[in-house]
């Protein structure tokens, strides 16, 4: 929580600075309709619901893709996104008396659904729901001996692939054509399918940093 509130800050500052400017102080585009692209990087991790042990750690990946932008007055807004997006955690523990290694990678289509609030010409504050699916799952599982991708001790052949999730965040304009978004966001439904698996049960949860153009 502290790093999200530290990225959060960081963001505002900056969106802040830009403000202050000559020529972002012209021109409001709070009630133009806005399409958009943007890329940056997931901070990712999970948790095992059932809170046995299992240490998980965070994971970098990419997120790239649009957005529309759809003012319903000067200060509401509604904003579809869609993301290819990677996700995932890195894990460490034993297994049969062997220290081990487990690195999870998951590559997702992203369907954010946010409301918009935009309280002034550079800030959107937004909240929503997203949906997302998996679409491909890469496992590597690292002990003294080696490194084997798919053990299957960990592989997940039933695994949910289709999530649904809630997210918030904060849009940052600067100038007409260029924001930096941040966000945070976290899944409501385990991430496996009928629960025979013996994979830990987990849910996603990320913050999302991204620099992007708007049209």
């Amino acid at each position: 929580m502290k790093n999200i509130l530290f990225i959060f800050l960081t963001f505002y500052t900056l969106g802040a600075f830009a403000q202050s400017s000559e020529n972002d102080k012209k021109a409001d585009y709070r009630e133009d309709l806005r399409f958009g692209v943007k890329a940056g990087f997931n901070v990712s991790n999970v948790y095992d619901t059932e809170g046995e042990a299992f240490v998980a750690d965070s994971k970098a990946g990419l997120a790239l893709g649009g957005f529309i932008s759809i003012p319903l007055n000067k200060y509401i807004g509604f904003q579809p996104e869609l993301l290819l997006s990677q996700k995932g955690f890195t894990g460490n523990g034993k297994f049969l008396g062997t220290a081990y290694k487990f690195i999870r990678t998951t590559n997702h289509i992203d369907v954010p659904l946010l409301l918009q609030f935009k309280p002034a010409r550079f800030l959107s504050i937004l909240s929503g729901v997203q949906y997302s699916y998996i679409t491909s799952s890469v496992d590597e599982f690292k002990t003294e001996f080696g490194t084997v991708e798919n053990k299957s001790q960990f592989t997940n052949d039933d695994i949910q692939k289709n999530l649904f999730g809630l997210m918030i965040g904060v849009d940052f304009h600067i100038g007409k054509y260029f924001l930096l978004s941040g966000r945070a966001a976290w899944d409501v439904m385990n991430n496996r399918g009928n629960g025979d698996t013996k994979t830990p049960r987990y849910k996603n949860q990320w913050v999302q940093l991204t620099a992007g153009l708007s049209f």
